[in-house]
């Protein structure tokens, strides 16, 4: 056996250290902040164009019934309703991830400048 012994621990104080402070969120950056704007708009300009989709079918389906032999449209209006079930995941996918960023990035604004709302 060895003579050598470990060091003694050191004694424990009660209570939370000297040098305890809440934990906090890492700053948010300027390029986080310009995705976070690229994904909303992204998801605005494809909600446009679903809105859009879904007026023009509804055009397409009226002129179909008219008559007239175009019946064709009432199937263009068919394949559009397809597009816009396609794209609500999409719009989904890109739009909720803008949006907690958008609210992490006003939530940092809001603590940086102690509510004012402005950016950091």
């Amino acid at each position: 056996m060895s003579d050598q012994q470990p060091a003694p621990y050191p004694a424990r104080t009660p209570g939370a250290p000297q040098a305890y402070v809440a934990p906090q969120a890492p700053a948010v950056s300027a390029g986080y902040r310009r995705w976070a704007n690229i994904l909303v708009w992204v998801a605005a300009v494809i909600a446009a164009l679903v809105v859009v989709g879904f007026v023009a079918s509804f055009v397409l389906l009226a002129q179909a019934d008219a008559g007239g032999g175009s019946g064709a449209l009432g199937y263009l209006a068919i394949f559009i309703w397809f597009g816009i079930v396609a794209a609500i995941p999409v719009l989904l996918a890109v739009g909720i991830p803008g949006l907690v960023m958008k609210l992490r990035v006003r939530r940092q604004a809001q603590a940086f400048d102690g509510g004012a709302g402005a950016r950091p």
